[in-house]
């Protein structure tokens, strides 16, 4: 199994980052760049079109932004997307057109393609959201080790070292994910993919799969 390139995984034409994925190999390599790119690139949006709703955020006029959603800069949110009351956007966070940010989800450091769908009480970190991917309510894309060490995608028997502290997951376009899963650091999902609810999922789950995992519980002793 190889690792999934930028281009295996993503339609770029669905989302303003589309410079800044095209110029990689593997979309993990975007990470460190996006907080840069997107200020280069609000310098860049049409004042026709988007509205600076507060230093260093900008909105499409036709945006739709509950008073009650707290946004921190950097941050992009497209055309006739809807960022919920109680939402929590940290800055760095590219946001495409007709996307949903839902009650209690919270971003930061993430590409968030158009369409996507983060209605209900998810995180996404230092992660990219496939174009018409969607996260079902509670599921969450971890992006940091309990042992702070840096996260290598795994495949099988092989493992990938991509260098950074900080990863979440690389969801292809159109991948569903179900409620309450939880997507560990370092997952790449293809395209097209299904996820079953309460799923645990690492690693690399090729494109055109379903995904459905139970866990047994196994309770040791703690060593400090």
């Amino acid at each position: 199994m190889n690792l999934p390139k930028t281009s295996e995984l993503y339609d770029t034409s669905h989302t303003l980052a589309k410079e800044l994925l095209d110029g990689t190999t593997y979309p993990h390599e975007a990470l460190p760049k996006i907080k840069d790119y997107i200020i280069e690139l609000q310098k860049k949006l049409s004042p026709d079109e988007y509205d600076e709703i507060s230093e260093g955020v900008f909105a499409a006029k036709d945006a739709k932004i509950d008073p009650k959603a707290t946004i921190l800069p950097p941050t992009i949110i497209g055309h006739n997307t809807e960022v919920r009351c109680g939402a929590f956007i940290r800055g760095s966070a590219l946001i495409g057109d007709g996307a949903v940010i839902g009650n209690s989800t919270e971003i930061k450091n993430a590409i968030v393609f158009d369409s996507v769908q983060l209605p209900h009480y998810n995180y996404v970190g230092d992660s990219i959201m496939g174009y018409k991917s969607h996260l079902g309510a509670g599921a969450i894309a971890s992006n940091f080790k309990l042992d702070h060490s840096n996260i290598n995608v795994r495949m099988g028997d092989e493992v990938f070292a991509t260098g950074l502290r900080k990863f979440g997951v690389m969801l292809g376009d159109f991948s569903e994910i179900g409620c309450n899963s939880v997507l560990y650091p370092g997952t790449v999902i293809g395209k097209n993919t299904l996820v079953y609810p309460v799923s645990s999922v690492r690693g690399v789950i090729e494109a055109n799969s379903i995904y459905h995992n139970q866990i047994t519980p196994v309770i040791k002793p703690r060593k400090d």
